[in-house]
């Protein structure tokens, strides 16, 4: 099957799930976890393994993906206003390297149609992330307007957010974590969401592709604007050492390729900032070693997302019980 069509099989799979208590009750003993409380930015988590954002864009299956055994579901990206993303095929399978790579560029409904998948209620003890996105057609000077009014949609029914500035599938986006530019779009975002009521955990999601300089200038303006923790990685423009066919297809890669240097940048990430801020470590996570390493380079909790295309919907259950 291709591969975008097995992603949206499995997803609709997992909507009727979400939409139906009793398959839940079915499905959730299969792949029950044990609990591994974690305390992340004045939240609990009932185990330190998520479901990176890409998988369910809209939010259409949080109660079924919560049946797998994830500690917290991040959803997105979102943008504001509904697109298609880029033109296929965008999807490509690199099963010897245990990788994928896309260029989906954020296709999604929108803003108002996720806001209603997550005014529904959740499972007890799950914690939901929103990850959000400019629209393709946002100019990057008025990308902190889109970023600014979808914290104000998302605030209140996030958990909490994740700034995206780091993919590479939206042309210009990752010149977002420049500097001048990530202070701006910061305190658009900041200011929106400090004028809500409670106070909704920021976290920004950095590319793994950013050299010495252009991480120390974002994670200054990281501290300086005092937001709530970093997720690191999103997906990588490098193709160092793959040997599958279709390697070379443009676009983001995900999974095994990226363990170690995701692994670094955790590292680093926790080295620069004296552990000041909580990260998120995502990219080649398929084990419990995998996670574990995660954590022991500084990382307080783990995602995964394209091991689940290559170990299976128990993957989650594995991790947490080798922990």
């Amino acid at each position: 099957m291709a591969p975008e069509r097995a992603h949206a099989a499995t997803l609709e799979a997992m909507r009727l799930v979400a939409g139906s208590p009793t398959l839940q009750a079915l499905v959730r003993p299969w792949f029950a976890t044990p609990e591994r409380p974690v305390e992340a930015f004045g939240l609990r988590f009932s185990n330190p393994v998520g479901l990176a954002a890409g998988y369910d864009k809209d939010g259409v299956a949080v109660a079924g993906l919560a049946t797998l055994g994830f500690g917290h579901v991040e959803v997105g990206t979102v943008t504001l206003r509904p697109q298609p993303g880029n033109a296929g095929p965008r999807v490509f399978r690199l099963a010897g390297d245990e990788a994928i790579v896309n260029r989906l560029g954020f296709p999604c409904r929108g803003a108002d149609f996720a806001a209603e998948q997550l005014s529904r209620p959740r499972p007890p003890g799950l914690v939901v992330g929103v990850n959000i996105g400019k629209n393709k057609d946002t100019p990057l000077e008025e990308a902190p307007g889109d970023y600014a009014a979808l914290v104000d949609r998302f605030a209140p029914l996030a958990d909490y957010l994740v700034i995206n500035v780091s993919s590479p599938n939206t042309v210009g986006l990752r010149r977002l974590q420049g500097k001048a530019a990530l202070e701006r779009l910061l305190d658009a975002a900041l200011a929106r969401r400090d004028a809500q009521p409670g106070r909704t955990p920021l976290l920004v999601k950095l590319a793994p592709d950013l050299d010495d300089a252009g991480l120390d200038d974002a994670l200054d303006v990281l501290l300086s604007r005092g937001v709530d923790g970093v997720v690191a990685t999103n997906t990588t423009l490098s193709r160092a050492g793959l040997s599958s066919a279709g390697a070379t297809a443009a676009g983001g890669l995900s999974g095994r390729p990226l363990t170690e240097r995701a692994n670094a940048l955790v590292a680093t990430i926790h080295r620069r900032t004296d552990g000041r801020l909580p990260i998120i470590g995502v990219g080649g996570v398929f084990t419990a070693d995998d996670a574990r390493a995660r954590l022991d380079a500084g990382a307080t909790l783990v995602q995964l997302y394209t091991s689940l295309v290559y170990e299976g919907p128990g993957v989650v259950k594995r991790i947490v019980r080798g922990l």
